[in-house]
C-alpha cells in the first residue's frame, strides 16, 4: 500500500469520513512525498477500548500502509480536565492514578490495530505540565471566550440553563496546544471533536507553522443500531473479548448496520461493499465477522470460531422447543416487550429482571441489557429462552 498514487490514497484515507479540511491541503502533503504526522489523541477516561475506538485507529492504520507516522496521543493531563463534548453536565475529574492505570491499559490494547514500528506513543502531560502562570496567559490570549461558547454543546447547556466550569473552557485551547507541540501535519478525530480539532488549526497558524490537515470520522452505532457503541449501554464489542463473543455479537446486528460496519471497520471501497450487497446478506455477514475476529485474534481462530459457531447453531437448530408465531416488526423493539407479549414473562419489569440476571437468551446468547431492543424479520426462526423452563422458537411468517 505505501507505493499507492495520490488518488488511491485519497480514496482510501477519505473512505468513511465525514469532514476533511481539506482535501486540496491533504493531496498536497501527500505529493510532498514524505511522511506526515497524523495525530490523534485518546483520554484515559476508561481502561477498556471497543469497536467505536477502532473506527479511529483503523484510519490511523490506513495512514501507516501508506508510509507515515501515527502519534497515538494520550491526553493524560487532558483527562483531568475532561472533555466536554457531548456532556450534559460537568464530568467529574479523574484522579492521577485512575488516569495512569487506563493508560497501561491503552497501551497494550492499541497494536491489535496499529503498527508499532509506526507508532509513537505520547503523553500531553510532557508538554502541559512544564507551562507555568504566564505561559498560560500567553495560551489563553489566543482565543476568545465567544470563540469557546460557539461550540454546540455549551450553547445547548447554556440553554438548558445547565452550568458550564470554567476549566471546561480550557480543553479545545489544551487539545489544540497538542498539535502545535507535535507539529501535526493530520489530526484524526470524531466528527463529535470537529470545533477542537479547528481549534488546533488556528493555534498552529497563530504560531507560524503551516495548519494541520483536519479528518473526522462519524460515531460507530452500537450492537443496538440506535446508540453510538458504548460500554455503559453493553451494545459494544471490545478489543480484548474473547473470538466466540465478537464473532457471535457481530452476527446479532442488523443488515443495515452491517454495511456501516463494512465502510467503518474495513478497508473495502464503496464499490467492493456494494458488490457485497448483492450477495447473500448472512455470508457477508460472517466474512466481516471474521474480519472483526481476525483483527484481534489472528485469521486461524477466526476460522475457528466461525466453525464453532455454525456448530452451535446447528445444535440449537435440533432443540425440540414449542414453535410460536411472532409478528414481524418494523425497526427494532424492546425485548422485554416481547417476552411478555410471547407469555414468558408476567410483566414488563420481570422480564428486564430476568434479562439483566443473565437468564434470557437469544440462539443460545445470553442477553444481559435489560433495554435491548431486537429486530425481527419475515423468515426468522430464533430460539428463545427465558429463566430454567420456559423455551419457545418464535417463528416469523
Amino acid at each position: 500500500m505505501r507505493h499507492a498514487s495520490v488518488p488511491e490514497a485519497l480514496d482510501l484515507l477519505l473512505k468513511g469520513t465525514v469532514t476533511c479540511h481539506s482535501r486540496d491541503l491533504l493531496e498536497a502533503r501527500l505529493r510532498e512525498g514524505r511522511p506526515l504526522r497524523v495525530k490523534a489523541g485518546f483520554d484515559p477516561t476508561a481502561p477498556d477500548l471497543h469497536l467505536g475506538h477502532g473506527v479511529l485507529l483503523r484510519k490511523m492504520a490506513q495512514f501507516q500502509q501508506l508510509g507515515h507516522t501515527v502519534v497515538f496521543l494520550i491526553g493524560d493531563f487532558t483527562a483531568m480536565i475532561g472533555d466536554p463534548t457531548g456532556k450534559k453536565a460537568t464530568r467529574p475529574p479523574l484522579s492521577r492514578e485512575q488516569i495512569n492505570a487506563n493508560a497501561e491499559t491503552y497501551k497494550a490494547q492499541v497494536f491489535k490495530v496499529l503498527d508499532p514500528g509506526k507508532t509513537e506513543i505520547r503523553f500531553n502531560s510532557e508538554w502541559l505540565d512544564p507551562l507555568h502562570g504566564p505561559d498560560w496567559i500567553r495560551l489563553a490570549s489566543r482565543f476568545t471566550v465567544a470563540q469557546m461558547l460557539e461550540r454546540n454543546d455549551f450553547q445547548k447547556r447554556m440553554g438548558e440553563n445547565q452550568p458550564i466550569s470554567f476549566h471546561e473552557l480550557l480543553y479545545p485551547l489544551v487539545q489544540a496546544y497538542d498539535s502545535v507541540a507535535l507539529k501535526a501535519d493530520v489530526e484524526l478525530g470524531g466528527n463529535d471533536q470537529l470545533f477542537n480539532l479547528m481549534r488546533g488549526r488556528d493555534l498552529q497558524e497563530s504560531q507560524g507553522q503551516p495548519p494541520q490537515v483536519v479528518l473526522t470520522v462519524p460515531l460507530l452505532l452500537g450492537m443496538d443500531g440506535v446508540e453510538k457503541m458504548s460500554k455503559s449501554l453493553g451494545n459494544y464489542i471490545g478489543f480484548f473479548e474473547d473470538a466466540d463473543t465478537q464473532f457471535g455479537k457481530t452476527l446479532s446486528i442488523s443488515d443495515d448496520l452491517m454495511w456501516d460496519w463494512y465502510l467503518l471497520l474495513t478497508d473495502k471501497l464503496p464499490g467492493e461493499i456494494e458488490a457485497l450487497k448483492q450477495g447473500h446478506p448472512m455470508e457477508a455477514k460472517k466474512a466481516l465477522a471474521r474480519e472483526i475476529v481476525g483483527q484481534f485474534h489472528g485469521a486461524n481462530e477466526a476460522r475457528e470460531a466461525e466453525d464453532r459457531w455454525i456448530r452451535r447453531f446447528s445444535e440449537r437448530k435440533t432443540i425440540d422447543a414449542p414453535e410460536v408465531p411472532v409478528a414481524a416488526t418494523e425497526g427494532e423493539v424492546p425485548l422485554a416487550r416481547l417476552l411478555v407479549d410471547q407469555g414468558m414473562a408476567a410483566s414488563r419489569k420481570e422480564a428486564e429482571r430476568l434479562i439483566q440476571q443473565g437468564a434470557v437468551s437469544l440462539d443460545g446468547e445470553k442477553v444481559s441489557d435489560g433495554q435491548a431492543r431486537i429486530q425481527l424479520r419475515s423468515g426468522d426462526a430464533v430460539l428463545v429462552k427465558a429463566g430454567k423452563l420456559k423455551l419457545q422458537r418464535w417463528m416469523v411468517p
